[in-house]
């Protein structure tokens, strides 16, 4: 039943939206705070412990609320309709979506605008970065589905024709990268302890992902998959 594809996905969701908010809990909020206080130009101890609590509390549950989020809507819905179409088997299966999802989520806006840390001033508007990250989210989803597309096309071809064509729609992604309209960054952050915060983001991100796919394959098969493959043993 479709209700099953759900669930797991849900599951599947909230323990990497878990294990995502744990990361940001610990990691991310220290690397942040340290970012904050490299910013305001003196060290200080820290707020009282239980404003760190909340701050915790608060990256569990958006972990947790992005987990869902990715898990119901990718994992539940987009397994369900695309696992026709998805290569390999199992695992592979779900790692594939994983990538297109990170892809598509983050992965290509992340080209054109990469996350910055606190502090740091951007030349583009609000409303024109919202519209570029949009935009490079569609170019990515399009960008996985012609990977899937190349993949499936050159299946009887050789391993490193195959592994080519797969791989060549990504180059893709440099047209708008090139065509994006330039975002200046200014701020106190020195350039590698901004890259350090854009990597951060990246591993936390790939990482969710990666724990959504990993539980999901874990989980087997969906309902409607195992009765699809079941044939009665009588005839009428």
């Amino acid at each position: 039943m479709a209700t099953d594809y759900l669930e797991r996905g849900a599951l599947a969701g909230l323990v990497g939206g878990l294990g995502y908010g744990l990361f940001q809990a610990t990691v991310g909020n220290s690397f942040t705070a340290g970012l904050e206080t490299f910013e305001s130009g003196h060290s200080h101890s820290g707020g009282p412990v239980v404003d760190g609590l909340t701050t915790a509390a608060v990256s569990v549950g958006g972990g947790v609320l992005w987990g869902l989020l990715f898990g119901i809507a990718v994992f539940g819905v987009g397994y369900y309709f695309l696992e026709p179409v998805l290569p390999g088997r199992a695992v592979t299966q779900r790692l594939t979506l994983a990538a297109a999802g990170f892809l598509t989520v983050s992965g290509a806006p992340w080209l054109v605008l990469p996350p910055q840390p606190p502090g740091v001033e951007q030349a583009l508007a609000t409303d024109t970065r919202m519209a570029l990250y949009a935009g490079m989210m569609a170019v990515g989803a399009l960008v996985a589905a012609a990977c899937v597309v190349a993949y499936r096309q050159t299946a009887h071809r050789h391993p490193a024709i195959r592994a080519l064509a797969t791989g060549l729609p990504l180059v893709v992604l440099s047209v708008p990268v090139a065509l994006a309209p330039a975002n200046a960054v200014s701020g106190p952050v020195p350039v590698t302890l901004a890259a350090a915060y854009r990597w951060t983001v990246v591993f936390g991100q790939a990482g969710l992902w990666a724990i959504i796919a990993a539980v999901h394959s874990w989980l087997g098969e969906p309902a409607l998959v195992a009765d699809e493959t079941e044939f009665p043993t009588t005839a009428d």
